[in-house]
């Protein structure tokens, strides 16, 4: 079983910035790939960023250019730097992971954490 743990929520002012972290007890990401996904009050959970094999990664239409995924060396934490935040950014952020291939959908991974919320005031 991997348990994984967000951190670095909060609120924040449109315009700033936050870095999210995802760590899963007892192990490393190596064979693993991560995703972010939110979830906003009374909408469907989507895709926020994605890591492709290979070390390349994909992202949710809304956050592009502005949010950006990637792991330490270690491989034992993976981050989400968010910059140029929108109200619309506010929601429930989750990290998940799956192994040997990337998916863009949230059906796909095994193991999820607990979300770490993220509120953007205007």
């Amino acid at each position: 079983q991997v348990q994984l743990v967000e951190s670095g929520g909060g609120l924040v002012q449109t315009g700033g910035s936050l870095n999210l972290s995802c760590a899963a007890s007892g192990r490393s990401f190596s064979t693993y790939l991560v995703a972010w996904f939110r979830q906003a009050p009374g909408k469907e959970r989507e895709l926020v960023a994605v890591e492709r094999r290979g070390g390349s990664a994909a992202y949710g239409d809304a956050v592009k250019g502005r949010f950006t995924i990637s792991r330490d060396r270690a491989e034992t934490t993976v981050f989400l730097q968010m910059s140029s935040l929108k109200p619309e950014d506010t929601a429930l952020y989750y990290c998940a992971i799956k192994p040997y291939y990337s998916s863009d959908h949230s059906s796909d991974y095994n193991f999820w954490g607990q979300g770490t919320q993220v509120t953007v005031s205007s």
